[in-house]
């Protein structure tokens, strides 16, 4: 830990771990809807070794305090390469290579392994927030810069936060995903009717199939949780890892820790057979937000993907009063099941001045298409008031309507 600054009572430290950080006073800073900047969850990744020495996700989370009480964070990672980021710079960092510049270590603010918006500057309600939100943004790139960085970026901000840093010198990106959004719906067959007829048609065979199957689909959520579920659910994810030829992020003891000390914010979707589970997703929620996170399954039924990954979770969205869901990253498929698409923020500053002015022009470039694809999408959606001209902002109190 090492003191960086202080102004007007407020001290700024950087702490390579969570351990001395009071966990109330952490989730006191974070946002009603946002689940991964808790401290539980955070901990829980860098105590089951997810984050830490050796895999390429060095924690250096930036604290604000005041008369020793903390009062404003951000999650400040040094990274050895670009994996678990889900805002791709791989093109950026292979430019820096051929002109002979490092692009790693970098520094990132973003919650590792997980493409879900939220917004990254943590500061508690009485304080300033541009006051708060400076320092903490100030110290980060004194961190960048004393260790030699190649830079800093947001990942997956909010839009308000995105334009704060704009302000402040750094470069805005845009990308996007799918994201289911609450009009209202009284029941699934109230959602299918903002379909067209096609669409619907489909969907509700896909429900038919998994219900013939020989199958029982539930929802699993709060104290019903157990830690032989979470197991259970890792071992999906691992057999997903493994038939995608991929590299596991997260360890068993952190599906673990998530049964043992944030249980009330998960929502599993489990499939049985003959008393196994035999697929499921884990899912978090915080408020009126739901997020996808992590599929898996031991047996191949037609349809259970999308039953277990979506419609089941569409279900639980409309009873419990979920405005937002989002289900991860990319997957033309979720907007073909009803999903919107919706812009995605991310800020970057570059410490070296050509690669800086280079990926400006790249940005500049890939803004228009990006909102060229977003119009594009939405005017082919199955959702009859997007291909109408609806806006799809103005039917959520996500960050998009910001």
């Amino acid at each position: 830990m090492s003191d960086r600054t202080a102004k007007q009572g407020l001290v700024v430290r950087v702490r390579d771990s969570l351990e001395e950080v009071i966990a109330q006073q952490w989730n006191a800073c974070v946002d009603a809807g946002e689940p991964f900047q808790e401290y539980e969850f955070l901990r829980a990744l860098e105590t089951s070794g997810s984050v830490g020495e050796g895999t390429g996700w060095l924690p250096s989370y930036v604290t604000l305090e005041r008369e020793n009480e903390l009062v404003g964070a951000l999650p400040l990672y040094v990274k050895l390469d670009s994996y678990g980021e889900y805002i791709f710079d791989w093109a950026w960092a292979d430019a820096y290579r051929r002109a002979n510049v490092a692009y790693y270590p970098k520094a990132v603010t973003a919650i590792p392994f997980t493409p879900a918006t939220g917004r990254r500057i943590l500061v508690a309600p009485d304080v300033s927030y541009e006051t708060a939100a400076d320092l903490l943004v100030g110290a980060a790139l004194d961190v960048a810069k004393q260790a030699n960085l190649s830079g800093l970026h947001f990942l997956f901000t909010s839009e308000q936060e995105m334009q704060f840093l704009a302000a402040r010198g750094f470069l805005s990106r845009l990308t996007y995903q799918f994201h289911w959004m609450n009009r209202g719906y009284s029941s699934f067959g109230d959602f299918a009717g903002d379909l067209r007829s096609s669409k619907r048609k489909n969907i509700l065979k896909e429900r038919r199939r998994v219900a013939e199957a020989d199958v029982h689909v539930r929802v699993v959520d709060g104290d019903d949780i157990t830690t032989d579920h979470l197991r259970v659910l890792w071992r999906f994810y691992m057999d997903t890892i493994g038939r995608k030829w991929s590299y596991a992020y997260l360890t068993q003891e952190f599906f673990e820790r998530l049964a043992e000390e944030y249980r009330e914010r998960l929502v599993l979707v489990l499939a049985e057979r003959d008393g196994e589970i035999v697929a499921g997703t884990l899912n978090v929620r915080k408020g009126t937000n739901l997020y996808g996170r992590y599929w898996g399954c031991s047996a191949d039924v037609p349809g259970l993907h999308f039953e277990c990954c979506y419609y089941r979770l569409i279900d639980y969205a409309i009873a419990n009063g979920i405005e937002l869901f989002e289900a991860g990253a990319q997957g033309e498929h979720k907007f073909l099941r009803g999903f919107v698409t919706r812009p995605t923020y991310s800020a970057h500053w570059l410490a070296h001045q050509g690669g800086r002015e280079a990926i400006k022009r790249f940005l500049d470039e890939e803004r228009g298409q990006t909102l060229q694809t977003i119009a594009h999408y939405n005017g082919l959606s199955p959702l009859k008031y997007l291909r109408s001209g609806g806006d799809p902002a103005a039917d959520s109190t996500g960050y998009a309507g910001d």
